[in-house]
Formats: structure tokens, sequence, C-alpha cells
């Protein structure tokens, strides 16, 4: 249900369209319109998975408009859903080592408390496995090896830190596997299923990666990676005797490289690195543990191959298709892998690829429906920004429309320790299908481009961030691609607050505004976390700022405290149930509108927390949005008056 608060200055749908008609022009082939329907709506199929044994394939699908996971045999049409959830739906789960359950995770309306579920695949019944009010479960280890066990993190004797269990699948019993030293956010298991490493925060604004010898073993510190690096590393496994931890590693050089560490001595090797770009995926064979590849994301996705014995394969999947490769899985005998293919302008489609006989399988495609229509490509980007730093980025127009002076929306992305990538896009494919130019900017604090240009965002949200963000919007204008009095910021998350930065702090760049669960107070965010967000506090605070000794310095860089300067329109939607951004993010901005008489509407969410995600809450807001950006635009308008 959503508590919908109206515009202060309310046009009809019939109006809207009017306005959106006189204000569109096409200088060559206007395409068809894509339904928001088949951009926003349930993928028909998406998200598959091999069973341990490779006979089998999960993946989600809808149930009467609720997503649910399915199977079906490898070579067989028998598919039929396993989980019949009719409320939410499931959007993260994963097979058993018994080849026998499925076990996904949900939460209650988006409150991120996870519990863990397994769906039996004979009888069909759903059993909770982590019955606990205010407990959020993760997954840490699952291993073929021991098919009716699997370890899992709960924060259940401490909201503030999370201690591994082991879990058999059989019984359901739970029993105590590591206690949380103090600080662990992540936990690595080794091949005989015991957690014997483990990343934790400390008291420098960075973290210690700590080993044992044994499962009850004590805990020593094998490295530490400081302020500067800690964003540019993380864990991936260990070795097959656990002798050696392989880890994603940015000490003594600026970009994430792939290492080898002995646990004994701590002396590194270096397996794999690029000098621009960290590692961002690594295929580790899961019988062997040995590294067959990794994958650095640059314009677009590289796989450079360690293993000579997966060269002629991955040659062989290259071949497939043009899009972008992604391995997804693999059975437990690493014969059949899983992969998917991402494309600027095409639905994902997936395929089983046999190592044996070097044949591959379509499986399915994830939107069939998208392949109908004329979709934008998305060419990167890159521009100097003021101060001297290579920014990346990509824009997608319009197809069938001239590069000149369109209307054009900055899209922003969420993290802000992400970035955005080449591939398909369904925001970006309906705003280019509306009219607009769309420019995606990876900022600096942006991930993946080494850890020079992830360390130059600290503590500059609100300013070199934004001004990059705004030599982005010149830079288009410059080339003469956008229309410079029609120009929208947009974004969710992170990308929620640099759109409101955007309306505060440049109110005369932006024509309007669209900010989806966007921070507004960057204090008062910091001060709300929940409790096991704790371990992440001197992070924060070294890349944002000490609430507690910098409160003016933070509200500099808020844009709540600058929205008396806001007098563009502007759409907010929010989650009422988020945890990550509360909704007083977004009431008191809101609050500050009203007063003001700045156009506004504000969508609350009732049953959503920080993701919009089901599918009637998601149709309503992209609803709103393209009425409103027709609206201050003038692009086009599904069911607009025919012309």
């Amino acid at each position: 249900m959503t508590k919908r608060f109206r515009p202060i200055r309310i046009l009809t749908a019939f109006t809207l369209a009017l306005v959106a008609a006189s204000l569109w022009s096409c200088s060559t082939k206007e395409v068809e319109l894509i339904p928001r329907e088949i951009l926003f709506g349930n993928p028909v199929k998406t998200e598959p998975m091999l069973s341990p044994d490779g006979t089998m394939i999960a993946y989600l699908a809808p149930v009467k408009n609720v997503m649910n996971v399915w199977v079906r045999s490898i070579d067989e049409k028998d598919a039929h859903p396993i989980t019949r959830d009719a409320d939410q739906g499931i959007d993260k789960y994963t097979w058993a080592p018994d080849n026998k359950h499925l076990l996904y995770i949900q939460d209650n309306n988006g409150n991120e408390n996870w519990r863990l579920y397994a769906a039996n695949l004979e009888t069909g019944k759903v059993r909770d496995l982590t019955p606990f009010e205010g407990v959020a479960a993760e997954f840490v280890h699952l291993d073929y090896s021991h098919p009716n066990e699997i370890l899992v993190a709960l924060n259940r004797d401490d909201p503030g830190v999370h201690d591994v269990y082991r879990l058999n699948l059989e019984t359901g019993e739970l029993t105590l596997d590591a206690k949380n030293p103090g600080g662990v956010m992540t936990w690595i298991a080794d091949k005989d299923f015991t957690v014997r490493a483990a990343e934790a925060a400390n008291d420098k604004a960075g973290t210690d990666i700590l080993v044992r010898d044994s499962g009850n073993g004590e805990w020593r510190t094998l490295l530490t990676w400081g302020p500067n690096e800690v964003m540019s590393g993380h864990p991936v496994s260990f070795t097959a005797d656990g002798t050696g931890l392989y880890l994603v590693d940015a000490r003594d050089y600026n970009t994430g490289r792939l290492v080898k560490v002995d646990v004994a001595t701590g002396a590194v090797e270096v397996i794999a690195g690029d000098p621009n770009y960290d590692v961002s995926a690594v295929l580790v064979n899961p019988k062997t543990c040995a590294i067959e590849a990794v994958q650095y994301v640059k314009d677009r996705v590289e796989t450079a191959v360690l293993d000579e014995g997966v060269r002629e394969d991955i040659e062989a999947i290259k071949r497939l298709h043009r899009g972008d490769m992604h391995f997804l899985g693999s059975d437990a005998y690493n014969n059949t892998w899983l992969i998917g293919f991402t494309v600027d302008n095409g639905p994902v489609p997936y395929y089983t690829f046999d190592r044996l006989t070097k044949q591959a399988t379509e499986l399915f495609v994830r939107r069939p429906e998208l392949e109908k229509y004329t979709m934008a490509t998305m060419e990167p980007i890159s521009y100097t920004s003021r101060d001297g730093l290579t920014i990346h980025g990509y824009l997608t127009t319009p197809p069938g429309m001239s590069r000149n002076r369109l209307p054009m929306v900055l899209l922003v992305h969420g993290g802000p320790w992400a970035r955005d990538k080449w591939g398909i896009n369904n925001v970006t494919q309906w705003l280019a299908n509306r009219g607009y130019a769309v420019l995606q900017v990876n900022y600096r604090g942006s991930s993946g481009y080494g850890k020079d240009f992830v360390n130059a965002g600290n503590r500059e949200w609100g300013r070199k961030v934004h001004y990059d963000l705004i030599d982005g919007v010149n830079w288009a204008i410059k080339e003469g691609i956008a229309n410079p009095g029609k120009i929208a910021i947009f974004g969710h998350s992170f990308g929620g607050y640099a759109a409101l930065c955007g309306a505060a702090f440049s109110p005369d760049v932006f024509r309007c505004c669209v900010a989806i669960s966007g921070l507004s107070d960057l204090g008062a965010w910091i001060k709300s976390q929940p409790p096991y967000w704790s371990t992440w506090r001197e992070i924060m605070y070294a890349r944002f700022g000490n609430p507690e000794t910098e409160e003016m310095f933070l509200k500099s860089q808020s844009p709540l405290y600058k929205a008396d300067q806001i007098r563009i329109p502007v759409l907010i939607a929010q989650g009422a149930n988020s945890v990550r951004i509360p909704r007083s993010q977004s009431d008191r901005v809101v609050d500050v509108l009203k007063r003001n008489n700045v156009e506004h509407t504000y969508l609350l969410f009732e049953d959503e927390g920080h993701y919009i995600s089901r599918p009637q809450n998601r149709m309503e807001l992209y609803a709103e949005a393209e009425g409103f950006l027709a609206k201050h635009l003038g692009g086009r308008l599904e069911g607009e008056p025919a012309r």
C-alpha cells in the first residue's frame, strides 16, 4: 500500500499528455514505446542456478505476479514452482549442497531482518530455519563435500555482531561454530568446512585479516588493510590445502590485485592485476579451489584466463554472444558452467556450457518481450573534472533521434562505493525510449578504478563528487548533446542524495529532480544505522565525517540544510520500513518543500524498505516519474494521445 502525498500543483494525466505531445519532437524515426510493464514488471524468468549434481536448474519466476523459486530438469520441460510465496516474493536463494533443498532468505516488508528458509524439493514443504525476531541471517559457506550442513551467521546474541552457526539441514539444529572475536564483518571457511579466516574492522578505519590454524584455535592478525586500502580489497577463498588465502589486495599498489598469502608466514604472491582497474570477479574451481580466471570491469568486462585448462572453454563461450559474459556457477564437478551475457540493447540470455562436449545450450532469456522493441545503445565516455581527474561514464541516447540538444537525465548510481557498467539497464532504456539522453557518471568514490580514485571521494560527497556530476552535465552541453534548459537529476539511495544535492546546491543547473530513498542529513543518517552496521562505524567516520565531532561539516554537505534553496520541482519516493535510509530522511525534506510551497510529489510506500521491490509499487513509481519528467522535460508518455 502506498501513502500518497499529492503535489501542490496537480496536472491531470490528460493535460500531462498534451504537454508532452506539444514538447516532443523527433528529427528522424520515432521508435515504438516500450510498455512500463515489460521494463518494470516481473521478469518472465531470471537468476538461474545449477543443482550440485548438474541435473536440474532452479530460477526465479512469478506465481500470480509474485516472484518464487521454480525447478526443472536441465534437459526437460517439467518446470514447477517449489515455493509459493503470495506476498512480497523471493529474490535471494541458492541450492543446498544436499541437492534436496533450496535455501532462500527473506525479510518482512523490507526491514532487513533476514530469515533463512529451506524448501524441500520432494515434499514442497518450507521450513523457517532461523525463526528469531530481530535477527538478520547471512550465508557464510556451503560445500558439496558436506551435503547436510551449511554455515550461517546470526546476530542472535549481540545485535551488533554476527557469530557463525553450523546448521543441520535434516534436523534444523543450530550449533555455535565460531564466536565473533569483535568487529568481524566477513567469515571465510576452508575446504574442510572450518571457519579459519575473517575480515574484522579495527579502530583505525581499516580492517584486519584474521586467521587461525584450527576450528578452536586462537585468532591472529595475518595482515592489515589501512583506510586507503580497505575499499579495494576483500577475501576470496582458501587454497585446497588450507595453507594459502586468496585475497583481492591493494597494498603496495593502486588497484586491487588477486594475491595468494601464505597463512603461516604472510608471504604474498601476486596472481593477477591491472594497473588501472581492480579485480572484479574471480572464477574458482569448486573441486580443486584453483583460480581459473579473473575479470575486470573496464568500459566493458574483460576476462583474463589464469588456468590453461579452461582457455578453450572461455574462448568457446565468447563466440556464443556479443555481450559481456558472466560466470553464474557450476555443478559440483565443474563439468557444467552456467553463463549469462549482458548487452546494452537487449535482454539477458542464460546458457549452460558442457565443458566435456564444448556445447552450449540456451536456457531462457530474462525479459524476452524486449526483443520486439528497438532499444538504445550505451556509449562509454570520459571527461576531465575541474581539478584534473579523468571521470568515466556512459551515454545513452534515444534510438532514431538526432543527438542534438536533447532533454537529458543525469542518472546517478548508488553506493557510493559502486559503479555503473555497460549492459542492459531498464531505467536507462525507459528514459531513452521516452526521448531523453541519459548520462551515467562514475564519479570519484566509485569502485573499480583503484584506491586513489575511490579515496578521492572521501569527505567530498557534497562537494567534489557533486562537481564531478556538474562537470558531466557541462560536458554534455558543450558536446551539443544536452539542452541546458531541460536537464533532470535522478537517483536512488546515494544517487537520491546526489539528486537532492543537485536540487539544493545547483538548482540553476537542473529543471527537476527525482530522489528515491535519498539521504538528506548525513549526520543523522550515520547515527541511525542499524546495530549490525556498527563494524563499519570507523570506516564511515573516515569517509563521511564523525557526527559527534563534525556536526557542522556534515551539515555543510547535507542537502536538508540547504533545502530552502530548492526551487525546482521534486519527486521523492521512500520505503516506510527502510533501515538503510530511514523515512525521516525524506520526510524532513518534504516538510521544507511544503513550507516553501515548492512543487513536489511524495510517494511513501508503506510495505517497502530500501528498495521499491513489489511490482505494483514499481509500476506506480515509474508511472509517476514518467508523468513528472514529461511535464518538465517534454518526453513521451505511455498512453498519450495518438498524433
